[in-house]
């Protein structure tokens, strides 16, 4: 799931377990609500402790970079483990420059 916290202007988000369609619009709902009550500057997507992820992770990724650009701020993706990073590279979101 999600642990969120708010520090210095940044809504960090430090996902774990799995992603997929059953889980993903719970963490969506979760994260945009916090976003929009917050408008957090920066939005941390830390992918660390995620040990897999489906094209809804992908839909996650991307929904969440629409929102908090809406709101003026910008994305980061930390800590990508080895076995998601093949799935990230080919769904074309390092284009986006989140990726640190």
């Amino acid at each position: 799931m999600v642990d969120l916290t708010y520090e210095n202007g940044a809504l960090i988000a430090r996902l774990y377990g799995e992603i997929d369609h059953h889980i993903a619009p719970k963490l969506r709902s979760q994260i945009d609500l916090k976003c929009e009550s917050l408008r957090p500057a920066r939005l941390v997507l830390d992918f660390k402790a995620v040990s897999f992820m489906d094209s809804s992770g992908i839909g996650l990724i991307m929904g969440r970079y629409r929102c908090i650009s809406l709101l003026g701020g910008r994305m980061e993706i930390v800590n990508i483990p080895p076995t998601l990073k093949k799935i990230i590279t080919l769904s074309g979101i390092e284009s986006l420059g989140v990726i640190q």
